[in-house]
């Protein structure tokens, strides 16, 4: 998965203003206590951090 598609859907769940946000302030257990923005940085897949987000959000199934 592309980062450009991580963030559409992660638009499309959250909203355009709150997606930045929750990514940036949400910690998710799946990715070791770290939040999206910090997983993303450290270099974790976009593919990996959207299950997580799947994981702990109910996210529709036209998104998982």
């Amino acid at each position: 998965m592309r980062l450009t598609e991580f963030w559409r859907r992660m638009r499309a769940h959250f909203g355009d203003a709150y997606a930045d946000s929750w990514a940036r302030d949400y910690v998710l257990a799946p990715l070791d206590g770290r939040t999206v923005t910090q997983a993303l940085a450290e270099g974790e897949s976009a593919k990996t951090v959207w299950r997580a987000v799947c994981q702990v959000e109910d996210v529709s199934p036209q998104l998982r």
